[in-house]
């Protein structure tokens, strides 16, 4: 980081997050020509695969693997990209900004369930006479509309409080 101050912590993330992100031209590009070395692995720090390739190189078949991964490779680097965005967002303590990771509005593979209106007398009523979430019941993120474990503090997907 320079040493100039930050009035704000959006343009530290900013900052750090161009320091470590990474371009998916590039790993297409090394999964294609030095595929056969692993170069691609190592460009993601996937060091351990990275050797593997490295060991194996001269049977030929990480340069089969380099050209195939060479399709898979986009993916992989927005999924590396999302992983350092959030891993920077939580050291600074803040949500990752819109449009950084995954789609905006995009759940993954979340099913849920469109809204049941509740009687009124059933909604009253606590089932057994507790207040308390019943075992097993599960509680809607409200900023990314994901299921989390009823004890949860936390959103399991986008980190923010329950």
């Amino acid at each position: 980081m320079s040493g100039v101050a930050y009035p704000n912590t959006q343009a530290m993330f900013y900052e750090q997050y161009e320091a470590v992100r990474r371009d998916e031209v590039v790993g297409i590009l090394l999964a294609l020509f030095l595929g056969t070395f692993g170069a691609h692995h190592f460009y993601l720090r996937r060091t351990g695969l990275g050797i593997l390739y490295l060991v194996f190189f001269w049977s030929g078949i990480p340069a089969i693997l380099g050209f195939i991964e060479c399709f898979f490779m986009p993916a992989r680097v927005r999924e590396f990209n999302a992983i350092q965005a959030a891993a920077i967002a939580a050291t600074l303590g803040m949500n990752v900004p819109a449009g950084w990771g995954w789609p905006v509005g995009a759940a993954g593979n979340v099913y849920v369930a469109p809204a049941v209106p509740v009687p009124a007398a059933a909604a009253a009523a606590p089932l057994g006479g507790s207040t308390l979430p019943l075992p097993g019941t599960l509680l809607t993120c409200r900023h990314c509309q994901a299921t989390n474990v009823a004890t949860a503090r936390f959103c399991s997907s986008c980190g923010s409080v329950l």
